[in-house]
């Protein structure tokens, strides 16, 4: 096994069990448009993605429309206010057993940070949420407004490096539930990319990915590293 010292965690559906509610509003700004998209079709498109690439992606797979820009734009225009009604409405929390798989890892010496496709006010909210903080609970939250480029691009896990010292990229695991969480690990040169069966993606999905491992949870990491 590969010496690790980082593990960079994906949050909607890999650490946080938030319902796909994210997905779900995604699917609704974009139907509100007048289509009738699949959320199978939204998670299929957009797992993984900062959100507004998401909107875009979906409608480019989806619709035939001819301006695709102005129609992502719109719906994004909408996105934030209809998630953070989701949110109020909805009781966040974590899968089992991800939250002591964090300690352990962190207290066996292996930094753990959580990076994710959300901005940062709506990360922050998850995570007031869940009672976490960074410093206690993990070394590091990344978002979507911390980079220039999103995933599959290496820019988060790059700076999730940066923030714990880390100068190897083959020193790091990214775990994810997506096929673009393991293609922005595999672009970051990570030891390791693990998929995980809690979100947006099943075992084929994320097999076309190539990850050296695919969990049922986070919280399997314990075994694999510890």
């Amino acid at each position: 096994m590969k010496n690790i010292r980082l593990v960079v965690l994906d949050m909607a559906g890999t650490t946080v069990d938030e319902d796909n509610v994210v997905y779900k509003t995604v699917q609704k700004v974009i139907n509100d448009k007048g289509f009738n998209i699949p959320l199978e079709e939204v998670m299929l498109h957009g797992a993984g993605k900062e959100k507004h690439q998401a909107i875009t992606d979906v409608l480019m797979a989806c619709t035939h429309i001819g301006n695709v820009t102005e129609t992502a734009a719109s719906a994004f225009a909408n996105f934030k206010a209809e998630l953070k009604l989701a949110y109020e409405q909805m009781n966040v929390k974590t899968f089992p057993g991800v939250k002591e798989t964090m300690e352990a890892l962190r207290h066996a010496g292996t930094a753990v940070v959580l990076n994710t496709g959300y901005d940062k006010k709506t990360a922050c909210s998850l995570l007031t949420k869940l009672n976490w903080q960074i410093g206690p609970d993990m070394d590091g939250l990344v978002t979507a407004d911390d980079v220039t480029n999103g995933r599959p691009g290496p820019d988060m896990i790059l700076k999730a490096m940066e923030i714990c010292s880390i100068s190897d990229p083959q020193e790091v695991l990214k775990a994810g539930d997506s096929t673009i969480d393991i293609e922005e690990g595999k672009n970051a040169k990570c030891g390791l990319t693990v998929g995980v069966l809690t979100g947006a993606q099943n075992t084929a999905q994320l097999k076309t990915a190539n990850p050296d491992y695919i969990l049922e949870s986070v919280a399997d990491l314990k075994t694999l590293l510890l």
